[in-house]
C-alpha cells in the first residue's frame, strides 16, 4: 500500500472573503497561489481556477445574497493525489438554493435559452461539474458547502 495514497489532507490554505462581486478573483488568485508546486498541468489549474471562481459566485450571489457581512470560507488541502477545494457558505434558506440536485437538474441548453424556453441562470452547477474530477454540495445548518476535487499527479511517479 502507498503511504502517499493513503496520508491524511493537508491544509495549504485556509481564509473567509466578503459576499461582494469581485470576490470570485481573489479566491481563484489565492486557490493558484495555494497548489502552485503541485505540478498541475496549466490546463487542469485553469480548470480548478474556473470552477473555483464559480463556486465562489454561486456561494456570494446564491448562498449569501450578495451580503458583505456574510462570508465565504474557503479551504485548499491535499491528500498525496488529491486537491480538495470546500467553499461554504452561510446564508441559511435565505437565498435561492442551489444545493447539487445530481442527474435532475436540467441540463443548461444554449439554444432554449437565447429561445426563452429555459431561463437564462443555471450554467453554475453543469460548469463547476465539468472543470472537476468530484464535485459535491452538502448542507448543514444554516452552512452550505461545495467541495471540488481534482486528482493530481502522484509525486516520484
Amino acid at each position: 500500500m502507498n503511504p502517499v495514497a493513503c496520508s491524511a489532507p493537508r491544509r495549504l490554505a485556509s481564509f473567509a472573503l466578503a459576499s461582494v462581486p469581485g470576490s470570485e478573483r481573489v479566491a481563484l488568485a489565492q486557490v493558484a497561489e495555494s497548489v502552485a508546486d503541485l505540478n498541475l498541468s496549466p490546463r487542469r489549474l485553469d480548470k480548478l481556477k474556473t470552477a473555483v471562481a464559480e463556486a465562489t459566485m454561486n456561494a456570494v450571489e446564491h448562498g449569501n445574497d450578495n451580503r458583505p457581512d456574510l462570508a465565504v470560507e474557503i479551504e485548499v488541502f491535499y491528500s498525496g493525489t488529491e486537491i480538495i477545494v470546500t467553499i461554504t457558505d452561510h446564508g441559511g434558506h435565505g437565498g435561492s438554493d442551489w444545493a447539487d440536485k445530481g442527474d435532475d437538474t436540467e441540463i443548461p441548453d444554449l439554444d432554449r435559452k437565447l429561445s426563452g424556453e429555459q431561463g437564462p441562470r443555471g450554467w453554475g452547477l453543469f460548469l463547476i461539474r465539468h472543470m472537476v474530477d468530484d464535485l459535491e454540495v452538502t448542507a448543514e445548518g444554516e452552512n452550505r458547502t461545495v467541495r471540488l476535487t481534482i486528482r493530481t499527479p502522484v509525486r516520484g511517479d
